[in-house]
């Protein structure tokens, strides 16, 4: 036989993508709580104020239910038949339950020896309730929402769910709205169904060629590519020395799935609408991203040094070291790099630092050329900068009869730049929209609104690209075609008919 030391881990119960592998990318979710983090072996995890280790749920499927035992191991939970209500014994009302503090007969010293002796949370949730002297007086609503609240402080129950665009974006905005953008002073406040409602107007779907400009830490970046499946491209516009990807990672996407991802400096757009980008341009651009101060006139240039904070920050939200956030970079982009352990290597990673550069500027330069195409399916908005130099500019780029979308936390730069849009021409069915979202809690003769919700969600300017009339494009034309317009309306002058005399 063999020993449970040979044997960590269970085996895997379930093939293909149903099963958690070493490596992968998950969501632990306890009650409304949700963390993201990646599956290795012997790597501590802490979460709600618990530390466990994640090698037991390698091989389970996604969805199980495991709970924390001593020692930081996580086993899986059996599922128990719960007691009919027939067997129930309640009260009628709660009139003459009195909140004294008494009623309890345990103490919580009595409950911290249970824990002690690694009785498990629950067996503690049972005895609490067996040494209630209330308990049975209570309703059965009263006595469910008693057992909800004893089991969320005593047992440590979590479960193991796959990263989604709607589980992510949850996880976000319940952890704080504002982090969504990662920089605290910069709130960002996009809510779930925002973000569906962006999907659905821009048309995300397979086989697209999309555009995107977002500073959400690739949050929206991720649920394009999901949506998307790995068909089509994506041309993602970043301020500052490179894209934060931080949520986009937490997706756990195939590498086949990057080889549609493409990535352009939004301080080279005004360059690549006038035809003067070049290559030397890329080569010249500083490596350094508190070095990047090239501004653009029409983009303003202000957003470059404003953004140069939230890349440092968002690439490594644990570290500020500048070389650990490169190793991460490198990490992220190629899985099979391994990082040096001595000093003797450095040279091997520098050279691993040029060689990813060189693929960034030859990745640049296909970004630049699909770009210079203008045939683009759709464009994505979702800046904390302001979205009317952004949208005037990127709708060059974009192919007629498309949909863009644009967010933003207020209505007030959308309603300038929707002002913008009909000035310019060239859009039909402007409409600035904003979704309202209320839970409501759903259980047998207990459903009703939830008492908290949310303030908003943000506002969503969308509408259709058309062909621009030549006219107001080239004023010689219009100049030209007027003057032709005058002559066809100018009658020739009537032709005079000469009458013969009569004899008379």
């Amino acid at each position: 036989m063999e020993s449970s030391e040979e044997q960590p881990g269970p085996q895997p119960q379930y093939p293909g993508n149903h099963c958690i592998r070493d490596g992968d990318f998950v969501v632990l979710k306890r009650e409304d709580v949700f963390k993201a983090v990646q599956v290795q072996r012997r790597k501590k995890v802490t979460f709600e104020k618990q530390w466990f280790y994640l090698d037991n749920v390698i091989g389970h499927s996604y969805g199980t239910t495991f709970e924390v035992t001593n020692g930081g191991s996580l086993q899986p939970k059996k599922k128990k038949e719960e007691p009919t209500s027939e067997t129930k014994e309640a009260g009628t009302d709660n009139r003459n339950i009195i909140d004294d503090g008494k009623s309890q007969k345990l103490t919580q010293d009595d409950i911290k020896a249970l824990k002690d002796k690694g009785i498990k949370g629950e067996e503690i949730v049972q005895q609490l309730i067996e040494n209630s002297t209330t308990f049975r007086d209570k309703t059965e609503f009263a006595q469910d929402k008693y057992i909800k609240k004893k089991k969320k402080k005593y047992e440590a129950m979590i479960t193991v769910v796959k990263p989604s665009t709607r589980i992510l974006s949850v996880m976000y905005y319940a952890r704080e709205p504002g982090k969504i953008n990662i920089l605290l002073l910069h709130k960002f406040h996009m809510r779930y169904d925002t973000l569906a409602q962006m999907l659905t107007l821009g048309n995300i779907r397979a086989g697209n060629k999309m555009i995107v400009m977002e500073t959400c830490a690739g949050l929206v970046l991720g649920a394009m590519m999901e949506r998307m499946g790995g068909f089509g491209s994506i041309i993602q516009l970043y301020p500052g020395g490179g894209p934060v990807r931080a949520a986009t990672a937490c997706f756990g996407f195939p590498k086949s799935f990057l080889s549609g991802l493409y990535e352009f400096p939004l301080n080279k757009v005004d360059s690549l609408l006038n035809g003067t980008f070049s290559a030397e341009m890329l080569s010249s651009e500083p490596k350094d991203n508190a070095s990047v101060e090239e501004s653009n006139g029409t983009l303003e240039g202000k957003q470059t040094s404003e953004q140069e904070n939230e890349d440092s920050i968002a690439e490594a939200p644990e570290s500020n070291h500048p070389e650990e956030q490169e190793r991460m970079e490198i990490v992220s982009q190629d899985p099979d790099y391994k990082e040096p352990k001595d000093s003797g290597s450095k040279k091997d990673y520098i050279q691993e630092k040029q060689r990813r550069q060189e693929e960034q500027k030859k990745r640049h330069l296909e970004a630049a050329a699909l770009l210079s195409e203008r045939n683009a399916d759709g464009l994505i908005v979702a800046s904390r900068f302001h979205p009317t130099p952004l949208l005037l500019s990127l709708l060059d780029f974009v192919a007629p009869s498309r949909p863009f979308v644009v967010y933003c936390q207020y209505k007030e730069p959308l309603l300038e730049c929707y002002t913008k849009l009909r000035e310019r021409g060239g859009v039909i069915n402007l409409r600035l929209s904003e979704t309202w979202l209320r839970n409501y809690q759903v259980l047998p003769d207990r459903s009703h609104p939830k008492l908290l919700m949310s303030g908003g969600g943000g506002y969503l300017l969308s509408g259709f690209t058309v062909a621009m009339d030549n006219l107001k494009a080239d004023p010689s034309l219009k100049s030209s075609t007027s003057t032709l317009e005058s002559h066809k309306t100018e009658e020739p002058a009537a032709k005079k008919r000469k009458c013969p005399e009569s004899d008379s």
